[in-house]
């Protein structure tokens, strides 16, 4: 199987030792089960869902074959929520779930679709209340459009490795403790699993 990992830089997994990410672990966790995985990381750091809506298509025919057994997961919003250089949001809330709902909508007409919701950052409480509303809300596009939905925010939050690895990194990103937690939610997700029995 054929798996592009859509997203920003928590998907790429800034900030591991291991340079594995969560997408990194859930793949070899695959592997080590036996499943014959083919992974790509297109993470990009600072990108909004407006950046990977731009580019998510071209990259993904130049990588999975029609025909083949291919899989597209997308995780993204953190970077929408973010205070830009005004302290406003990066991107304004219709621009988010627009963007979201262009993904939502294309992307599983091409190949089976899973998507992430997007991860807490530290000291921003202001950004965390715009990424937890933009997640339940990217929940219910999700399910609108019959893709299914692994929301992470919550359970990250108030999770404190997570807290303390971004703390003592770059104040934001976590270390590999922090992204073996979302690659071990993702890991027991039916949705995933569903992609890795098939």
């Amino acid at each position: 199987m054929k798996i592009c990992f859509f997203g920003d830089s928590f998907t790429n997994g800034t900030g591991d030792e291991a340079c594995l990410g969560w997408a990194g672990r859930v793949c070899l966790a695959g592997r080590s089960a036996g499943k014959d995985i083919t992974y790509y990381n297109m993470g990009v750091r600072g990108d909004t869902s407006a950046d990977i809506l731009a580019r998510w298509q071209q990259e993904a025919n130049r990588r999975l074959p029609k025909g083949e057994k291919c899989g597209l997961v997308f995780s993204f919003g953190t970077n929408d929520c973010a205070a830009g250089e005004d302290g406003r949001a990066r991107l304004p809330q219709t621009d988010r779930l627009k963007n979201a709902r262009a993904v939502l909508v294309a992307a599983p007409k091409v190949w089976p679709t899973l998507m992430v919701g997007p991860v807490p950052v530290i000291n921003d409480e202001t950004a965390n209340k715009r990424i937890a509303d933009l997640s339940r809300q990217m929940g219910a596009l999700a399910k609108a459009h019959k893709v299914p939905y692994l929301e992470v925010f919550d359970a990250i939050r108030d999770n404190q490795p997570w807290q303390e690895e971004c703390s003592k990194g770059d104040g934001t990103h976590p270390g590999s403790a922090g992204y073996a937690l979302i690659a071990d939610m993702v890991a027991a997700w039916p949705a995933w699993q569903d992609w890795m029995a098939a």
